[in-house]
């Protein structure tokens, strides 16, 4: 059963406002245009709402007009109040030069003032309102600004930091500096969250979005304050008084209507002073199984419901998996951005270390959450702690997985390989990199493992300043017995020429060959570099190649059918000494037609790609007739559980999945790279194979 906390993306839709949409589908049905009793019966229904709208946020006597959701009406300021600006100047009036938005404004307000700006021709200088560390408006550079801007554009609260808006110290700042720019507030998150009170306020303009409180999706309001230029962003049949043409959404409206009566009655959604009182305990709940963490904007100034978070060492896209494998739907931060995977645009403005850009995840409920749907988050996160705990992830574990073989760290554009002989407690590190050495560091400890060597492909110089490195990121305890006396190349001088590790790690062997120089490489000419083959009976060997994968000699160094370990990230580093033709054939197997694929393939091989983090954290599904077995993509080249293993089985069918798709599509296209003429993966990955049925944990609403 799912938790879901990603409220400031979208929300589920309250009871009332289902019932009231399906009302006004069945017997409300009329066209509000329309001057029969239907018709009228549909635009008394709309006019109930607006009017309640209005008691709701102070908007006295200003235009409301029901929208499609936030970004029209956004579109529909910013075109009204650039339409005026252009107006005055070809009355030959000033209008200043820039057109303003917070740093940290949603995407869709610089997008828009961009797009109008150029359409009209007006060439006006868009620029950004800098912010504070604390997320709040610099207004002492607004007040510089301020004069010779002719729209500024501010939110209520951040959807992604929950930061709120100093707006009584905007609208002062534009006062004192007698500014005649327009003022459009995004009103989206703080709308059931905080008192906007427009009509108090200079505020021309703000729009709201129905789904981010309950109701559905595609429904909207845009506040106009009177005397406040307006242009139609739609022209047509004159609905909305001419204000926004077509006919309306009346199943929207009615829902939208029933989530504001809720508000208004105040018996559905919980108080301020409750709500703060969930964050706090969710908040407890984040520090206590995240060592490190810290919090991204200050709680104090922040909205109840909103908490935004980065942990040390931990990329957001880590903590997602996390979270989703236990089941709780959490964000990196905007939704609409989410899918560019790249660090937060709105943590970067506040001036944030990188380490917490790239790890920020940001956790909102709605304000109907109740005491249980928490209790059950609270228990969650700490289920994910725990979880990263026995990965070796997060803080001393009395419990660790095991981590026999080989495991690949890789990240940005590198990979690093360790080997761990679990038996004798020991870990052989091949080209370490910067980025990994805590990582390495923290699995040492975790194990009680020591640090045996430190090999590399690199040249002398580059691998000495390497290894030192990784060294000074491991404590002393770990590195009592690691061997110093060792050749130029890492290799331990007490070491035979073949080492053998001790089972369980099914007698795998280490042995160090050499690459001649190469003088005809393409980047110029390459000194002769070492190459570690790790073999093991009954499967392809592994060779650990460095940036030497393109190297004419390897096909005469190595063994027949050898598998290279490059520095290249994730499965790309995987690959033959010879070029092998892909299988043929679709990789993807659709959930819908999965049964049948289970039934045409005797002896399937379903294997879990995850990380062991999430692997702790689900039930796997039964699937009958399919042998379960759990790898994770970083163990794709472990020589007895991954590629090479399966390699030397070339009839076994295997069908990777993970949690979206992606990770066991990675594993399958490597696989039939290599050769292996069955491997397919789950399309859609474990989000859409169980989508059919599974309920969401949610406030009972």
């Amino acid at each position: 059963m799912d938790i879901y906390l990603d409220a400031n993306a979208t929300t589920p839709v309250l009871a009332q406002a289902r019932h009231a949409a399906i009302q006004a589908m069945v017997d409300d049905y009329g066209n509000p245009s329309s001057i029969h009793s239907t018709g009228l019966k549909a635009k008394s229904l709309i006019d109930g709402v607006r009017a309640l709208a209005r008691r709701l946020l102070g908007a006295g006597d200003g235009q409301l007009l029901f929208t499609s959701g936030a970004t029209e009406g956004i579109q529909t300021a910013v075109l009204s109040s650039l339409g005026a600006l252009r107006e005055r100047r070809e009355r030959g009036e000033a209008i200043g030069s820039l057109l303003l938005y917070g740093a940290t404004e949603h995407k869709a307000v610089p997008e828009a003032l961009k797009h109008w700006n150029r359409l009209l021709g007006l060439g006006l200088q868009v620029q950004a309102i800098p912010v504070g560390t604390d997320g709040l408006h610099d207004l002492a550079w607004l007040a510089e600004h301020a004069a010779d801007a002719g729209l500024v554009c501010t939110m209520a609260a951040n959807n992604e930091t929950g930061v709120i808006s100093d707006l009584d110290g905007i609208a002062a700042t534009l006062q004192a500096a007698g500014s005649r720019a327009f003022w459009m507030v995004d009103g989206v998150q703080a709308l059931g969250k905080l008192p906007l009170r427009l009509a108090e306020r200079r505020i021309d303009y703000a729009p709201f979005s129905g789904h981010k409180l309950y109701a559905p999706k595609g429904i909207g309001l845009l506040y106009v304050r009177p005397g406040a230029p307006f242009t139609p962003l739609l022209a047509g049949g004159g609905q909305e008084g001419s204000l926004r043409s077509g006919t309306e959404n009346m199943s929207g409206i009615a829902a939208l209507g029933a989530v504001l009566a809720a508000l208004e009655d105040g018996r559905t959604f919980r108080s301020g002073t409750q709500l703060q009182r969930f964050r706090d305990r969710l908040a407890e709940a984040l520090l206590s199984a995240f060592p490190g963490l810290v919090f991204n904007a200050p709680l104090a100034g922040s909205l109840p419901t909103t908490l935004n978070f980065s942990v040390p060492g931990l990329p957001s896209r880590l903590l997602l998996d996390l979270f989703d494998a236990a089941d709780v739907r959490v964000s990196g931060g905007s939704a609409c951005s989410a899918a560019q995977a790249a660090p937060s645009f709105v943590l970067q403005a506040m001036g944030l270390p990188d380490w917490q850009t790239a790890s920020a995840v940001r956790l909102s409920f709605g304000p109907a959450a109740d005491e249980a749907f928490i209790a059950e988050a609270v228990a969650r996160i700490a289920a994910c702690g725990l979880a990263l705990r026995r990965s070796c992830l997060a803080g001393p574990s009395e419990d660790p997985l095991a981590s026999d073989g080989v495991l690949q760290l890789s990240a940005g554009g590198a990979s690093s390989w360790l080997l761990v002989d679990g038996e004798r407690r020991q870990a052989w590190v091949l080209d370490p990199q910067p980025e990994f050495n805590e990582r390495v560091a923290r699995l040492l400890r975790c194990h009680s493992l020591q640090l045996t060597a430190v090999l590399d492909t690199r040249e002398p110089t580059l691998a000495a300043t390497a290894r030192a490195d990784l060294l000074q990121a491991c404590d002393a305890a770990n590195l009592a017995q690691l061997i110093t006396e060792t050749d130029a190349q890492g290799w331990p001088g007490s070491t035979e020429a073949v080492y053998t590790l001790a089972p369980p790690a099914s007698a795998l062997q280490l042995s160090r060959l050499q690459l001649p120089a190469d003088a005809t490489h393409p980047d110029g000419p390459r000194a002769a570099q070492p190459v570690w083959l790790l073999q093991r009976e009954g499967a392809p060997a592994l060779a650990f190649v460095g940036a030497a994968a393109e190297h004419p000699a390897l096909a005469q160094l190595l063994p027949a059918g050898t598998l290279l370990c490059s520095d290249a990230p994730g499965p790309a580093a995987l690959r033959r000494v010879a070029t092998t033709s892909e299988a043929a054939g679709e990789p993807a197997i659709s959930p819908a037609t999965l049964a049948a694929f289970v039934r045409s393939q005797p002896g399937l091989r379903l294997v879990d790609v995850r990380e062991p983090y999430e692997q702790l954290l689900s039930d796997m599904p039964a699937l009958h007739g399919a042998e379960l077995q759990a790898l994770p993509l970083s163990r794709l080249a472990d020589p007895a559980q991954g590629a090479p293993a399966w390699l030397a089985e070339p009839g076994r069918p295997l069908l990777f999945f993970c949690r979206s798709g992606g990770r066991s599509q990675q594993a399958a296209q490597t696989l039939r790279r290599l050769g292996h003429p069955a491997a397919w993966t789950l399309e859609g990955g474990l989000a859409m194979w169980q989508s059919q049925g599974e309920p969401v944990f949610m406030p009972a609403i």
